[in-house]
Formats: structure tokens, sequence, C-alpha cells
């Protein structure tokens, strides 16, 4: 139900007000302007009902205050002044529209439907816009919790920089996501993105493999070799697991970036190179160089922009959205399976600990789609693992195993109780506030933080 403030000193006004519009809206009166800045503080507000002339500080100065925040309520001025001077400073402030008093009542109902309905339209309208152009600059990273929001402002600002970036993650976190996205976003999106798997090469074979070598150069060098450098000229070269280098390597490796140069295998002489290079490593590279397994001075040129990404267990709130994007995207591809996943699947997904992360999650999806039946993912189209660990283990029981950090169960036990309150009311956001004993602009906040949505609604993109 939209949450109407209505800030008037006369309460016959207010009283009249809330009796008039309370079957269809919630309705909060308040008597001077310095309670109804306090109370937006608290409160989730949808439109707010103003009257001008009030002792102390009037309309507008709530209407200059309201005007200095981010995407403050509309605001429908309710005055007995008939000036045009008037409504013309209070339009100039931010109010929507002007009603003299006394006024119609079954008009100002109108007013307040067809305002409330315009607003929800413009929220959408950005909604899906941030929604299109967020997925368009991320690609395929996938996430609306505020550890990866986090991630996609570095990524967003260190694009356009040609520094050398090292993205730092458990295995299956998506660190070459992260790497793809700067490349789309950066200057070199035009360019080649080349990966190399460190950890999939030979020692032996590294050093040909970055930087080629000359026919001749040793035994099986029958031709000239063009190495991964000199294929990346002018785009952006992705060096996946990175600590996996042998110490030889690395010091070549440390030498291209110095001096922006490499030299083939049987070759003296140096080639420069135009690359933007980025790192990952699913090791600890600062106790690998610590000891002694990791060149520092490597270590410090590529460690220039660091961004970590955080372990799915660390963001839980982001596992129904993962989720459904994979079963989105593997009935695309196969064009059949199940169209939605069943809550009690959902709720075991939600908390297994996904040690294998992101892949492991997308890896689960598959399975069920392929070997499942329906209309829906049941908990019985899951790996056993995942729901052994939702059958058995508690948050207490994580917390004490090492699973789980405090504060991620902290978080899990909030959104679960907040997700059961507003089950239990219908999504009513209001109620599921009392029954929790919190205000519902705390509640709503904590929605947001926890990526939970009610009918109608979907939380983020920023």
């Amino acid at each position: 139900m939209p949450h109407i403030l209505v800030v008037d000193d006369e309460p016959g006004v207010r009283e009249s007000l809330r009796m008039l519009l309370k079957d269809e809206f919630e309705v909060t009166p308040v008597g001077e302007v310095d309670a109804a800045l306090a109370l937006l503080d608290e409160q989730t507000i949808d439109a707010v009902l103003l009257d001008l002339v009030m002792p102390g500080r009037t309309g507008l100065d709530f209407l200059r205050e309201l005007a200095e925040r981010t995407d403050p309520p509309p605001v429908i001025v309710l005055s007995a002044t008939r000036t045009v001077a008037t409504a013309v400073e209070a339009m100039k402030l931010g109010a929507v529209d002007f009603v003299t008093k006394p006024f119609e009542i079954d008009a100002l109902r109108i007013k307040v439907r067809q305002l409330l309905a315009r607003r929800a339209l413009e929220q959408e309208v950005v909604r899906l816009r941030d929604q299109v152009a967020g997925r368009s600059r991320l690609g395929r990273l996938i996430g609306q919790s505020e550890v990866m929001r986090a991630v996609y402002r570095t990524v967003e600002r260190v694009a356009e920089s040609r520094s050398t970036v090292l993205i730092t993650g458990e295995s299956g976190t998506g660190k070459e996501l992260v790497a793809r996205a700067i490349h789309d976003l950066g200057p070199r999106k035009d360019e080649r993105f080349i990966v190399v798997n460190c950890a999939a090469i030979p020692h032996t074979l590294m050093e040909s493999e970055l930087f080629g070598h000359e026919k001749g150069a040793f035994t099986d060098a029958r031709e000239r070799r063009i190495g991964k450098f000199e294929a990346a000229h002018g785009g952006t070269l992705f060096l996946d697991e990175i600590g996996e280098l042998a110490a030889s390597v690395q010091a070549k490796l440390l030498r291209a970036l110095q001096d922006r140069s490499i030299e083939r295998l049987g070759s003296t002489q140096p080639l420069p190179v135009d690359v933007r290079v980025l790192a990952a490593t699913n090791r600890d590279l600062e106790r690998e160089v610590a000891e002694g397994r990791f060149r520092a001075d490597l270590y410090y040129r590529i460690h220039v922009v660091p961004i970590e990404l955080p372990p799915l267990r660390e963001r839980r709130e982001d596992v129904k959205l993962l989720a459904e994007t994979f079963l989105e995207r593997t009935r695309a591809e196969s064009g059949r399976g199940p169209q939605r996943i069943a809550p009690e699947a959902l709720t075991a997904l939600e908390r297994y600990a996904w040690p294998g992360n992101v892949r492991e999650l997308e890896n689960a999806i598959e399975r069920a789609v392929t070997l499942g039946s329906g209309d829906a993912i049941g908990a019985a189209d899951l790996p056993g693992e995942v729901l052994n660990a939702s059958r058995t283990e508690s948050l207490h029981d994580a917390v004490r195993s090492g699973r789980l950090d405090l504060e991620t169960a902290v978080g899990r036990f909030e959104s679960e109780l907040i997700r059961e309150a507003l089950a239990r009311t219908g999504g009513n956001q209001t109620r599921a506030a009392e029954i929790l004993h919190i205000t519902r602009r705390l509640l709503k906040l904590k929605m947001d933080r926890y990526g939970i949505a009610t009918a109608g609604e979907e939380p983020f993109p920023e």
C-alpha cells in the first residue's frame, strides 16, 4: 500500500485527509516541517501532501531541503494561498502539483493516484534502463550484493586506464569475466582479448607461449612462432593463474612489463609491444612472495590495481539471481527444461556454502535442467551435497566449523527472518516491519542490502 505523508499544521485538515485516504493509502499525518523531514529519514514515503503556510518553518522550507536529498518523494502542495507567485515558487522548488483549499476530495484522490502511477512508471523505466546498461557494460557478471556493486564500480573506474590489474579470488568466482569486462569497457574493446592459462601450460613451454621463438631456437622450433604478447599487440593479455609461473618466466615477464618490449626465444632483437596486462590468481601472492616462490618486484608491478572477488558463500543474496540466470541461459541453449526453481530448492541453494563458487552453482543448475522433469527444479533435482548441507548445517554449526564467518551468518539470519515476515504478510512491508519490531524504512534498507524483492518490485541494478 503506498505511503502518503501529510504535512499540515491544522489538526482538522490532517485528520480529514487521513480518514478520506486511508482506504487506499497508508497515511501518516504530521504538524510541522522538522517532524516531516525526520520521518523521511526513518520510513519510505511515496508522496507528500504539503501545506505551505505553517508556524516556524514553512512548506517552502520543506521543499528547499527536500530538493537536496537523493530521489525525494513527489509533493502536491495544498494551500489556501491563491497567488500565482506562491504556486510558481513551489513548483520551482520541486512540487509537482498545486491544489488550493478548500479542495474536492475526489479530485485530490485522483491526483494522488495519477502521481503514484507516473512515479512507478518512471522508476520502472529507470530500473530497466540501468539493468540493460549494466548488463551490456559488465558482460556476464551477475550480482546485486553490495560487495559485487563495489567490484562493478572498480571495474568501471579502472577500465579507461592502462594500469595493470591483479584480480584475486577463489576458483570459480569469475575472475576471467572481470578481466573481460575491463577490456570491453576500455579503449581497447575493439582489439584482441587473449587469455593465457598459466596453470595449464608446462613450465618448459611457457616462455615460448608468451614471447614466441625464432626458427631453430630449440630442437623442435622448425619455424618462427608469434607469442601471446605479440598476438595481443594493441589489445589486452589476460594471464590467468599467474602465481603458477616458474621463476625464469617471472623474470622475463617483469622485464616485458617494465620495458614494454619482448624478445623472442633465439633472438636478441627487442620488439616493442603495446599490451594491457591483466592478471589473476587464486593464490595468496603476498605469502608466495614471503616464502620465496614469487618475485616481489613482479608482484608490485602487477598489483597496481587489485580487485578481490568474494566467494559465493559471502554473497548468498546473489544465489537466487545467479541460479535464475543460469536456468534461463541453459533453457535457451537446450530449448527445454524447467521454467522456474521451486521454493524448497531455492532455500537449499541459498544455504549451501558453494566451495566451487559460481562455477559450481552453474553446473548444479545445468545438471538439474538436464535431469529434471516438470516445470520447476525441485529439491530432488539438486546434487546430494547441496541437499545434505541444507538439511544438516545450521548457522551455528556453519560458524563453528569455519564454513561461515560471523558477519555472513548474521546477514543470513536477518535475511531469513525478513523473508519469513514478508511471506507471512503477503509482501506487505508495513506489517512485516511491525512483526520484526523495526521501522518500515529500516526494513526497506535491509531488503535492498540482502536483495529481497516483493511482488511487483525488483531490487538493483543501482
